[in-house]
């Protein structure tokens, strides 16, 4: 084949060449493959044509008109304003508030069993209604308490006039008993099983007072503690005098015990005592504790002997409606 052939076969205006002889591309062919710049120039010369097409092939697609909305909208993910605080003074009024009304229902249910025992001080049961305030747990206890009030000393007091009956520590109000010794602590089944009977006269001269005392009280088995006994006295003494003091109530200054006889538990004891001298607010008293007197016995054999001093406290009189 000739070189003009090749060179219409092989480059891109071949349709420009003719076969029958070598035209004037015939040269320029042949240096294509000889300088790589001229080559060059015909790939710039393919590009400018190729885009001159796509130019016009665009110029020729109808374009639709669209009207375009020129008004600025809102800028995209723009952050929402914060929310508004409330004052200063409102969240403080607010925080005021709730915290009062917190305080105030936390002191109510706290306050309510101390409210109570405030109340049953300032009204205590009187004398008379103290006879009736006591009901016994069991059968045991039951029959102490009718041999108590069924005995022949407990009837004659009971019909003196001069005495005034009561139970002084069932005025103690019941959520206090558990801090009261002879009124809480010390009572119970084979203790003290029932709570004491005392007779009291208004001058404070005299004063009869009647307890079980059971085996749980004892010293030595089958005895009653003598300080035990000593604690009946100080007690007992004490409520004799008191009617006898300026504002009716007195604390121990001094107290004698003198043990006779042994005292055996499971028994009724009787506690007399009689007021010997008063000086302004100082009361002397003695007495006796002793067993029931058995039937045509006027007074029972005497088992232990006491005597003491009390001396009213300055400001007692804001202490009487407390212990008394």
């Amino acid at each position: 084949m000739s070189v003009a052939r090749r060179v219409c076969q092989t480059s891109p205006f071949r349709a420009n060449v003719g076969l029958g002889g070598v035209s004037r591309w015939t040269t320029a062919a042949v240096q294509v493959r000889r300088t790589p710049r001229f080559a060059l120039v015909l790939r710039a010369r393919e590009r400018n044509i190729i885009a001159r097409r796509w130019n016009s092939s665009i110029a020729s697609t109808p374009t639709s008109t669209a009207t375009v909305n020129t008004t600025p909208g809102p800028p995209p993910d723009s952050p929402s304003p914060p929310p508004r605080r409330r004052s200063l003074a409102l969240r403080l009024a607010a925080a005021l508030v709730l915290g009062t009304l917190t305080f105030t229902l936390g002191f109510t249910m706290a306050a309510a069993p101390a409210l109570s025992v405030a109340q049953d001080f300032l009204n205590p049961p009187t004398d008379e209604e103290t006879l009736t305030l006591f009901t016994p747990s069991t059968p045991a206890i039951a029959e102490i308490e009718q041999n108590l009030f069924s005995h022949p000393l407990t009837q004659s007091l009971l019909s003196d006039p001069r005495y005034t009956a009561s139970r002084p520590h069932l005025k103690i109000p019941p959520g206090m008993r558990s801090q009261s010794l002879t009124g809480g602590t010390l009572l119970g089944e084979d203790k003290i099983a029932v709570p004491p009977l005392q007779f009291t006269t208004s001058d404070g001269s005299t004063y009869f007072s009647l307890q079980w005392v059971g085996g749980a009280l004892c010293g030595h088995p089958g005895m009653v503690h003598g300080g035990l006994l000593a604690t009946l006295l100080d007690e007992g003494l004490a409520r004799c005098c008191f009617p006898a003091l300026p504002n009716k109530v007195g604390v121990t200054a001094s107290l004698t015990v003198e043990y006779k006889k042994p005292t055996l538990a499971g028994q009724v004891l009787v506690l007399r005592a009689q007021t010997t001298r008063v000086e302004g607010r100082k009361a002397w008293v003695k007495g006796s504790i002793e067993t029931l007197p058995r039937e045509g016995e006027e007074r029972g054999e005497v088992l232990v002997e006491a005597e003491a001093l009390f001396i009213e406290p300055r400001g007692a009189k804001s202490m009487r409606r407390v212990v008394n």
